[in-house]
């Protein structure tokens, strides 16, 4: 059963680390650490992902800046209470790590796959210049119950797709993790620079769960 649960959520990252270990938490003696990696897309810009790593798996005391690695996890959420109300983090959950010499022009190095529930409407715009968006929040279940909550963005015809999707949709998505710098307003006089992370979805199915049943 978890191995099932574990093949819903898969990441593979693929680029440069770019920040010091920053301490995170400790379960059962085990420390976890979170570490910056920029990875190129096709264009000239970046995206920074945050990655949160065990102890176990790299020597965090050291300065891996600079260093290439490949990452393969999970994207995960939880949520922190500020300002408030709470504030969705998400970071790549690293299963394992990999130091590599360079990351190849064609290697794919950023991808995502996610098998999970639609839990909010779906919002389709329109952007000025009539390119189509819609926004999804994709429910993600993990292990004893928890659930990881994705922000995804559909271009498009797969936005034109998605926005039909009703509350409790069953779906399939393939895309990058991207990440997304704005500015907060905090108070009349005051905003600050923060950065939100989403998949940037490339493919989108509709899962039959009739089918799923019938097959079993």
């Amino acid at each position: 059963m978890t191995d099932k649960v574990m093949e819903n959520n898969q990441v593979v990252i693929m680029g440069t680390i770019v920040s010091e270990f920053k301490y995170s938490h400790e379960i059962f003696g085990e420390g976890f650490y979170m570490v910056d990696v920029q990875v190129q897309r096709l264009s000239d810009s970046c995206d920074i992902i945050p990655i949160m790593i065990s102890e176990r798996l790299m020597d965090t005391a050291q300065d891996f800046k600079g260093a290439m690695v490949m990452v393969t996890g999970q994207f995960r959420s939880y949520n922190r209470h500020e300002e408030k109300k709470n504030r969705l983090i998400l970071s790549v959950f690293a299963r394992e790590v990999e130091l590599v010499e360079e990351v190849e022009e064609s290697a794919k190095s950023n991808q995502i796959y996610l098998d999970g529930f639609i839990c909010k409407e779906p919002i389709y715009r329109k952007t000025p210049l009539g390119r189509e968006i819609a926004d999804l929040l994709i429910a993600v279940n993990r292990p004893y119950g928890k659930s990881d909550y994705i922000p995804c963005i559909c271009w498009g015809r797969n936005a034109r797709f998605a926005s039909s999707f009703e509350v409790g949709t069953r779906c399939m998505v393939w895309g990058r993790i991207q990440s997304r710098e704005y500015m907060k307003k905090l108070s009349e006089d005051y905003a600050e620079k923060r950065v939100a992370y989403e998949v940037s979805v490339n493919k989108l199915e509709l899962v039959d769960e009739e089918m799923i049943s019938y097959v079993q």
